[in-house]
């Protein structure tokens, strides 16, 4: 059936689509610029070379959505956030490990960006760019096999046969014996250590670089988290005698010289804790056992405090540009 275009405003949910897509692909420009010009090998830099001309080919797509509907461009990150000629921050092993996480959240937001689109553009855009996304990750994983650095969730057993919950016991989780972990609590929990690390090690090099004080102690205090919230995943996995992802803290270089602003790096922190409650979310919505719940649940508002003393931190600093917000309906009458 042939899609009609009416010509009508973009809605409230394809504005924010839009830009958050801007924010994103702005920083990851700036990211991947640094990275490509540090990364001697051949296979990596392909993938990084890229995932960067994805990125640059949204910019102008996005301020031409924009502008047809006389929405002011946001500033995002320009050539002002980084620093080209500083040296490598992190591994070129633990960049590879970087791209893969962030494919795997590029998919994830493309994929709700579709499904809150009703425009037929943007609905084409954004298919387009999940279509890109996720050749840009099988691009990953097939390097990252090649190298033999990709951290597969565990291996179970085959059954013998199909099989029904019948005691409740199976929910159970404080007392008693509990049931073996189940397939998709497996991966839940293996993803969100998977994600949890990549924040670790960054959280590790931008607070070796950063010359803020109050952001190098935000970024400690988020690495204690984060480190934490992986060892309560890992050590379920442990009792379950399940392996965990490895953990790529080594990874960081010895530069103190930062190749990106203090407003890029604590974007991107923010971001990534922002969306890991909603990686948390999912991991306790697939999760039966009342033990494991909890400990989401626990771990959830953590990083939801965690995140929320970003935002203030970038607020103090006017570095937190302002989403599309509606408009105050008192403050129009009162005027």
């Amino acid at each position: 059936m042939k899609s009609t275009n009416h010509n009508v405003p973009l809605t409230s949910a394809e504005i924010g689509n839009l830009w958050t897509q801007y924010m994103n692909d702005t920083m990851s420009i700036c990211f991947l610029k640094h990275s490509i010009k540090n990364t001697q090998d051949k296979g990596i830099k392909e993938i990084l070379q890229f995932s960067l001309r994805i990125a640059e080919s949204h910019i102008p797509k996005i301020k031409s959505f924009l502008k047809q509907d006389d929405y002011p461009i946001p500033m995002g990150f320009t050539k002002e956030d980084v620093n080209l000629d500083a040296p490598a921050l992190f591994t070129e092993t633990f960049l590879l490990v970087y791209m893969h996480v962030m494919a795997l959240h590029g998919m994830t937001g493309y994929a709700g960006a579709v499904g809150t689109s009703a425009r037929a553009d943007q609905r084409a855009h954004f298919i387009q760019s999940q279509k890109e996304t996720m050749e840009l990750y099988d691009r990953i994983i097939s390097v990252m096999l090649h190298k033999g650095i990709l951290s597969k969730p565990p291996r179970i057993n085959r059954p013998s046969k199909v099989d029904f919950v019948n005691d409740q016991s199976y929910l159970a989780g404080w007392f008693g014996k509990k049931r073996p972990l189940s397939a998709m609590e497996i991966s839940g929990l293996s993803f969100n250590m998977q994600k949890s690390i990549v924040k670790v090690v960054l959280e590790i090099g931008f607070g070796q670089v950063t010359r803020s004080k109050e952001v190098q102690k935000y970024l400690q205090k988020g690495k204690k988290i984060c480190k934490h919230q992986f060892g309560v995943l890992s050590d379920i996995m442990t009792k379950e005698d399940l392996s965990s992802p490895e953990s790529w803290v080594s990874e960081v270089t010895d530069s103190t010289i930062a190749p990106f602003s203090d407003k890029l790096m604590m974007f991107h922190i923010v971001t990534l804790v922002s969306a890991a409650v909603g990686y948390l979310s999912a991991g306790l919505s697939v999760s039966q056992r009342r033990d494991i719940a909890v400990e989401y649940s626990r771990l959830m508002a953590e990083m939801g405090l965690y995140a929320e003393d970003g935002a203030q931190l970038m607020i103090k600093h006017g570095w937190l540009e302002q989403p599309p917000l509606a408009h105050d309906r008192d403050e129009i009458a009162n005027q």
